[in-house]
């Protein structure tokens, strides 16, 4: 009987605990955000997110590239008020001092987290660093915090799994640049609760952003559609079915895109192409659609990656 009763306690105090840890995430509302990694997109992630009144902390491992983040924080600010400011210059300063004042910086992660609703990681393409930095930030933030990446292109649940908030884990997949670009994919595992997906779906219009609600498939939504698109763009061209201006062209004024495949991949970095879709293979070796291209692998190993190393498909000046 005293084991019987041992039994229940033990299922009452975990129904208990999962009801108090429900309620603490289901009242989330994201303040205090961390954000690990220093580099374009956590930058601009946290320009929006400061911007909109939210304490941000931004994570990386030196004072030196927090520093030129920052930089580039304010730089971008300018920017912004230049257009938003321009008959009340006075006004614009006092908003960028805001602004910058809502952004603090760190390079030990562990600390950065202790208060957070919110950590975004913003880092390195690679699932086991990724898995280790969440790993061990779950040790150190608040139970009630999301932890969310803004990959585009690793699974979340992957990262999710080596935490033991599966919960609490979602996407974020913010466009670059960020101030500019309007939209983000709000990312759901099949562990990702309800209410962790409303926490995101509210913080991300806190932003001013549009969100899109995704499942965790490779590429989500829009890498999905458009890294395809951009192979089979080369394809046509590797095949000598048009030439890679004519292609651009074609697609710019027959379908209305603003730039064409190639210009679009020059963009968006070769490397980062060839990452995404060697990824695919991996998981669906028979896809065609994420058959490897003879052109762009060549283009990589010589460094041609694009706008970034100033020669991809074409060439660019500084």
């Amino acid at each position: 009987m005293f084991r019987l009763f041992s039994s229940n306690m033990a299922f009452f105090a975990h129904q208990i605990q999962r009801s108090f840890s429900s309620s603490v995430v289901r009242n989330v509302v994201i303040k205090n955000v961390t954000i690990i990694g220093g580099g374009q997109m956590g930058a601009g992630i946290a320009q929006v997110a400061a911007s909109t009144g939210h304490s941000v902390t931004l994570v990386d491992m030196t004072d030196d590239i927090l520093k030129k983040a920052m930089k580039g924080i304010q730089s971008s600010l300018r920017r912004v008020v230049k257009k938003k400011f321009s008959d009340d210059p006075e006004s614009g300063d006092d908003f960028i001092q805001k602004v910058m004042q809502n952004v603090s910086t760190n390079t030990n992660p562990a600390a950065a987290v202790t208060s957070s609703d919110l950590v975004v990681e913003a880092i390195v393409e690679n699932m086991k660093i990724k898995q280790d930095l969440f790993g061990f930030l779950d040790k150190m933030a608040p139970e009630h915090t999301i932890f969310a990446s803004n990959t585009s292109s690793l699974p979340i649940s992957d990262m999710a799994s080596a935490t033991s908030r599966p919960d609490r884990c979602g996407g974020l997949h913010f466009f670059n640049p960020v101030p500019m670009m309007k939209l983000v994919e709000v990312v759901a595992t099949s562990s990702t609760s309800p209410e962790t997906s409303e926490s995101l779906l509210n913080f991300t219009k806190a932003l001013g952003k549009t969100p899109v609600c995704c499942k965790d498939t490779p590429g989500f939504i829009v890498n999905r559609l458009l890294v395809p698109y951009m192979m089979e763009a080369l394809r046509l061209h590797e095949r000598g079915h048009g030439s890679k201006e004519d292609i651009d062209i074609g697609m710019k004024l027959g379908a209305g895109y603003p730039m064409g495949p190639f210009e679009l991949s020059d963009y968006v970095g070769l490397d980062t192409i060839k990452f995404i879709t060697d990824g695919w293979r991996e998981k669906e070796p028979d896809n065609p659609l994420f058959a490897p291209s003879d052109l762009l692998n060549k283009l990589v190993s010589e460094g041609k990656l694009g706008k970034k190393s100033l020669q991809g498909f074409y060439k660019y000046s500084k």
